[in-house]
């Protein structure tokens, strides 16, 4: 008997399943092809003009390998060109090899250029002066160390000299120390110590110790050169009344953490010279410091680490311009984290908004308010939501600056902390009692958002992250945004906007330039895109073309005065008058740790005249300090023209 044949299946079904494992194995074998297609058809997208006209355009910058830095600071100069500053670039190599870079990029020729960087301005302070000078003060003394890297117990250690008699004293690197129990320490640097001084009071004389501080590491490895409170200690090598009247004293020795200790070297960035042009030193070391401009033309320094790596304790200097040099502020005593956003008001007050970046207490200086400096009162600013996530945060003064708007973003919780918020909200200062009330949520969590000041009077974000340094920190994941979003005051909304494709956290910058495109440069994450290897700077640099730049021929801004006066009324050309609605100074930006404090837009009344417009300047210093803006002329459908150099006084 022949075996029963089994049934076939119909040849159409057959062929089907044919051609399914076929394509299987096709969209297998070809999965580059696949997403070769995607890359190209995305491409294809953002690059057709419709695109663009809606959401605007990235592209990347070609850097030369040998002008790659790491981006820590970065200003437009009045030049047009991009200072771009790294210092040490976060590189404790670097720092002991007395590597200092700073570069600067020429957006017009697309080209670089080295310029030579005297010490580590490494997380200093800047803001721009009158004559456009960038004053750059503070910066890093030292690199920290971490407990796990500390094998000699080490405190900071204050010499004492109780004689009036023969003067100064200097001790050099290594001059021994012993305390009661016979342990050893040494100084870790040279150090001089001035003679006391002798203060008559009526009949009676006083002598008040000077005094002098320093590193002093134990002599022997381990445990046992720890002391955990204040105790006195003799200085080797003295004879007769020195060796009473002179000694160290230090509050405790430990092998905890050594902080970034602060630098006082103060320069003026000349960009005629293109040159680092010293100063007199800062009263205090600063490390993270802010510098804001007063109405006066001279700048505040506030906040900072000093060259131990201690919080200063609301100790404020003032940069005296004409004198290039700096001299201590005591009536204006006031603590805050480091680098606070200080925002210069029209009435010469200073708004804190909140945003810092880091180091301090958690809930001392924190608060958001008007500081007057004539009295030295704070006004508290309440409303803020989220409060505690000001850290990494970002703030602006809202175009036009006659508005007296403030707006903070995002933020996260202090310390090294992955937590953060997608909070915006906004100060009115100019009312009675001025309190932030909320404004949009930003699309995602973040902090380390870059904004930017458009002349259409909108304000760009972009970059950031989730997550702590661009990391998720002990998930180890990057948590980099690439959304961008362009907010609008007028409608008190956000409108999206092309996505970047260079993922900027901590260190990153973004700048306006001249011809009314963005840069944004830097980036310093955690860890690598895999979240498994300590990350590498970012280096490349991506330009952004906002959706303006895409809408048809722009106005033009053609001949004027290089120098205006505030208070009056000034002629510039165009050919476009008929359709100019609007006039725009916009100071340049000084940005680091995405604190800037110098970028403003402020609004000029337009009228016709013979051959253009006619601007009026406002007159409040306040309002208008003095120094070089750029100059936008803006048409009927909000195209701005390319921004014109222009010097108020």
């Amino acid at each position: 008997m022949k075996p029963r044949p089994r049934p076939s299946l119909p040849r159409r079904l057959l062929s089907g399943l044919i051609g399914v494992v076929v394509l299987g194995l096709l969209v297998f074998v070809n999965q580059p092809v696949v997403a070769f297609g995607s890359a190209a058809l995305h491409d294809f997208t953002i690059n057709r003009d419709s695109y663009k006209q809606r959401y605007g355009h990235w592209a990347r910058l070609p850097v030369p390998a040998g002008f790659r830095v790491n981006a820590i600071h970065a200003a437009l100069l009045s030049t047009g060109k991009v200072l771009i500053v790294a210092g040490s670039g976060n590189n404790r190599k670097d720092f002991e090899a007395g590597t200092f870079r700073s570069v600067l990029f020429d957006p017009g020729r697309n080209t670089f250029s080295e310029v030579p960087t005297p010490t580590d301005v490494f997380c200093a302070g800047h803001t721009f002066l009158p004559n456009g000078n960038l004053l750059v003060a503070g910066g890093t003394k030292s690199y920290e160390v971490l407990a796990k890297n500390i094998t000699h117990a080490a405190g900071v250690m204050k010499i004492k000299n109780e004689s009036p008699a023969g003067g100064p004293r200097t001790f050099p690197k290594g001059t021994r120390l012993t305390g009661a129990t016979g342990l050893a320490y040494l100084t870790r640097t040279d150090v001089t110590v001035p003679a006391a001084t002798a203060m008559k009071h009526g009949a009676q004389v006083t002598t008040h110790a000077g005094e002098a501080e320093v590193w002093a590491d134990a002599a022997a490895e381990g445990d046992a050169a720890v002391v955990d409170h204040p105790a006195q200690y003799a200085v080797a090598g003295l004879r007769g009344p020195d060796q009473r009247n002179i000694y160290g004293v230090s509050d405790k020795i430990t092998r905890e953490k050594q902080e970034y200790g602060g630098d006082k070297t103060s320069y003026e960035f000349d960009p005629r010279t293109e040159r680092y042009v010293r100063t007199g030193d800062m009263v205090k070391s600063r490390w993270y410091p802010t510098l804001a401009e007063l109405p006066s033309g001279d700048v505040l320094a506030v906040s900072g680490l000093d060259e131990f790596g201690r919080m200063l304790p609301g100790d404020n200097e003032r940069y005296v311009k004409d004198q290039r040099r700096w001299v201590d502020a005591p009536r204006l005593k006031r603590v805050f984290p480091t680098y606070p956003a200080l925002h210069l008001m029209r009435d010469g007050r200073l708004f804190f908004s909140g945003a810092n970046s880091g180091y301090g207490s958690d809930t001392v200086g924190r608060t958001p308010g008007l500081w007057d400096l004539g009295t030295n009162k704070f006004k508290v600013v309440p409303g803020l939501r989220d409060p505690r996530m000001t850290e990494t945060s970002s703030s602006v003064l809202l175009p036009p600056a006659q508005d007296q708007r403030v707006m903070i973003f995002g933020g996260g919780e202090v310390g090294e902390s992955a937590v953060s918020t997608p909070r915006t909200a906004i100060a009115d200062l100019d009312e009675a009692t001025p309190t932030y009330r909320p404004g949009p949520d930003l699309p995602q969590p973040a902090r380390y958002l870059s904004t930017v000041l458009l002349p259409d009077d909108t304000v760009l974000t972009t970059g950031g992250s989730s997550g702590y340094r661009g990391g998720e920190y002990r998930g180890r994941t990057r948590s980099d945004l690439f959304n961008v979003q362009i907010y609008r005051p007028a409608s008190n909304r956000f409108e999206t906007a092309a996505e970047s494709t260079v993922g900027r956290n901590y260190h990153s910058e973004a700048l306006l330039l001249p011809d009314g495109r963005v840069i944004t440069m830097g980036g310093d994450p955690l860890y690598d895109p895999a979240g498994k290897d300590p990350g590498a700077f970012e280096k490349r640099i991506e330009v952004y073309s906002p959706p303006y730049l895409f809408q048809g021929r722009r106005p033009t801004a053609g001949a004027g005065p290089s120098s205006v006066q505030r208070g009056t009324t000034v002629d510039f050309a165009t050919p476009d008058a008929g359709r100019v609605r609007a006039a725009r100074l916009l100071r340049p930006g000084a940005v680091t740790h995405v604190t800037d404090v110098d970028q403003r837009s402020v609004a000029l009344d337009v009228t016709p005249s013979a051959h253009g417009v006619a601007l009026s300047i406002p007159k409040a210093k306040g309002l208008v300090p003095s120094g070089w803006y750029l100059l936008f002329l803006i048409d009927d459908k909000g195209v701005p023209s390319a921004g014109r150099w222009v010097r108020v006084r």
